[in-house]
């Protein structure tokens, strides 16, 4: 019998991934500081994180498989995370506008003998916004739960030129080939008949 795999995350965008490789699965909060260290780069404060996460909720369920991710965006080295404010968010795409920005979503899985943690870097081109247009998405998406304030998955998608990947859902907060690859290192394959 396979053992239990647990989604270490309060994240909805990362449930609604999950669901997509059809696991069954459960979802605990990691409860987690995720106060950047002092100099802490955005990739190494995503790695960490995401291990992080899946390490504390493993601490409660040993036996089971537990998958934690985490994102930052990455704006020359400078982290930008969650914005949880209205006047943050518009701080925020206001510096973001015009300029490129790598979202760093990490993931890790943690199983009994199992452990490892991975990067997957997406590249994003903000369009030059203007304060309406700002306005206009953030009062339309509140996206305020989202690194960087952009949600792409929605009407966020609007306010980006390019986007380069090769894990596109890294984007959305779970990158699904990577996890992917992780579940079957750790005994769980998505495309295993059940």
């Amino acid at each position: 019998m396979a053992p239990p795999l647990i989604l270490a995350s309060t994240s909805r965008y990362r449930r609604e991934l999950l669901q997509r490789l059809r696991l069954p699965f459960e979802v605990l909060s990691p409860e987690v500081d995720e106060t950047p260290l002092p100099g802490e780069a955005p990739a190494a404060l995503a790695l960490r994180l995401s291990l992080a996460k899946a390490r504390a909720v493993a601490q409660r369920r040993p036996e089971a498989v537990v998958i934690g991710s985490d994102q930052v965006a990455d704006l020359d080295g400078e982290p930008i995370g969650k914005p949880h404010t209205h006047e943050r968010a518009v701080q925020q795409l206001s510096r973001l506008s015009g300029r490129a920005v790598v979202f760093q979503t990490g993931v890790a899985v943690v199983a009994p003998a199992f452990e490892q943690v991975l990067l997957a870097p997406v590249r994003v081109r903000f369009r030059a916004l203007s304060a309406a247009e700002i306005e206009h998405y953030l009062r339309t998406e509140q996206p305020y739960d989202c690194a960087g304030s952009a949600k792409c998955e929605t009407l966020g998608i609007a306010l980006l030129e390019a986007i380069d990947s090769d894990d596109p859902t890294a984007l959305v907060g779970l990158p699904l080939i990577r996890t992917s690859g992780l579940l079957r290192a750790a005994g769980i394959d998505p495309l295993a008949p059940r």
